[in-house]
């Protein structure tokens, strides 16, 4: 009974990160277009709803002191850094297919945005007033994506660890909670064009899932073959 019970939650798993995968792609594909044209009426509008009429943005001035902290959340150093916390803490453990996901998903993200970042070379937006210094281009948000690389993956890997369902939930919805607060803060802070973030969420997303599901395709050596039948 329990090795059923955890052969549907393992079918499950599957399922639900080839929805995500299949989801995040298909996202992608339909918010390309907007990478190359004119800002959407979608982006304008919410950027100039997160601003005053003077130019400032909306709330308490500590809103936008807290927003660069979050943003910072997603920034390659911080992901950089967590990753090597994880990745020393998976070696010691001699938990070597977790390693290489880690290996896999995130500098293999880092690479793929930078060169989408490149091909597309979406200017910034200067509907407002930036909060946030940036060098490179908008399309898509580099922040939004890796947050959403490195926060599901390492999520995953801890609610891999988990007994309880409630603690794989709760263990998730942080690593969801983070993706969303990072890339929210993008759009807050005046650098991003909501569509780049939504970009970035999506292929995040389907990266990560995408990852974990080729790691777990691949065979192990220390799975013994079933007994023959009688």
């Amino acid at each position: 009974m329990l090795n059923m019970r955890s052969r549907m939650v393992e079918q499950g798993a599957v399922l639900a990160a080839l929805a995500i995968c299949a989801a995040g792609l298909l996202g992608f594909a339909l918010l390309l277009g907007l990478a190359s044209g004119e800002p959407h009426h979608f982006d304008t509008t919410v950027l100039l709803a997160l601003r005053q009429p003077n130019g400032e943005p909306i709330g308490p001035h500590w809103l936008a002191l807290a927003m660069r902290d979050i943003t910072a959340l997603g920034g390659m150093a911080v992901l950089t850094l967590a990753g090597l916390v994880a990745f020393g803490a998976l070696a010691l453990r001699r938990r070597w297919r977790a390693v290489w996901l880690l290996l896999l998903s995130l500098p293999g993200a880092m690479l793929l945005n930078t060169l989408l970042k490149q091909g597309f070379d979406r200017p910034r937006p200067d509907l407002v007033s930036r909060l946030a210094e940036v060098a490179t281009s908008s399309f898509p948000s580099g922040h939004a994506m890796l947050s959403a690389v490195g926060y599901l993956t390492l999520g995953a890997l801890l609610a891999a660890a988990a007994e309880r369902r409630r603690d794989r939930g709760y263990i998730l919805g942080v690593a969801v909670a983070l993706t969303l607060l990072v890339g929210s803060s993008r759009v807050f802070l005046g650098v991003h064009w909501p569509s780049d973030v939504l970009a970035g969420w999506c292929l995040g997303a389907a990266w990560a899932m995408g990852c974990w599901l080729l790691l777990r395709a691949w065979p192990r050596r220390d799975r013994k073959p079933p007994p023959p039948e009688a």
